[in-house]
């Protein structure tokens, strides 16, 4: 695994030691998915739901997003997001945030912060695409324009809108689905 683009571009980043534990977005997914979204990240502030390595809000810094806060409650991962922006030279812009993903959406929302640009890669098996849409709206986090991306499993079936998103792009990956929200 490596960054695919910006300033870090080609720059390898640490992975887990079990796939069957932590499931990073690979390199062309993310390649894809940037494409997507545009390749300039400039000046966003990222949340990245389900971390794993950090990979997804890693990039978004690497594109010029200013900062990302990546979420995760495992172990291996929080020690992979952590090595993964001291080694790119980001830890100054990434926070790191050892939770369940639904509980530090609550957090966030309470304190007030808002993101442009948010990741939200669930394990298939929870299948939480709409709790994690559903939270973001009750939260306030995602400002009007706001895009969410959520990867889930082949089998789950997400909303084309919900109370403050809609969906602007989906996208097959094998038996990864990528669906991009709009806020507004």
């Amino acid at each position: 695994m490596r960054i695919v683009g910006g300033t870090a571009r080609g720059r390898p980043l640490a992975t887990p030691r079990a796939a069957d534990v932590i499931r990073p977005t690979a390199d062309r997914v993310r390649e894809t998915l940037f494409n997507v979204l545009g390749q300039r990240c400039d000046g966003l502030s990222v949340l990245d739901l389900y971390a794993g390595t950090g990979a997804l809000g890693l990039e978004a810094v690497s594109r010029g997003a200013s900062a990302a806060v990546l979420v995760d409650r495992g172990r291996e991962a929080l020690t992979l997001c952590r090595d993964n922006a001291r080694a790119l030279g980001f830890a100054g812009q990434v926070e790191i945030l050892a939770s369940d993903a639904l509980a530090a959406i609550a957090q966030l929302g309470r304190s007030g912060r808002s993101f442009e640009l948010v990741f939200a890669d669930p394990p298939y098996r929870l299948q939480v695409g709409e709790a994690v849409l559903t939270a973001l709206t009750d939260a306030k986090l995602v400002p009007e324009g706001g895009v969410v991306v959520l990867e889930v499993g082949e089998d789950e079936v997400l909303p084309e809108r919900s109370a403050d998103f809609t969906r602007i792009d989906q996208r097959r990956f094998g038996a990864t689905t990528v669906c991009l929200y709009r806020a507004g």
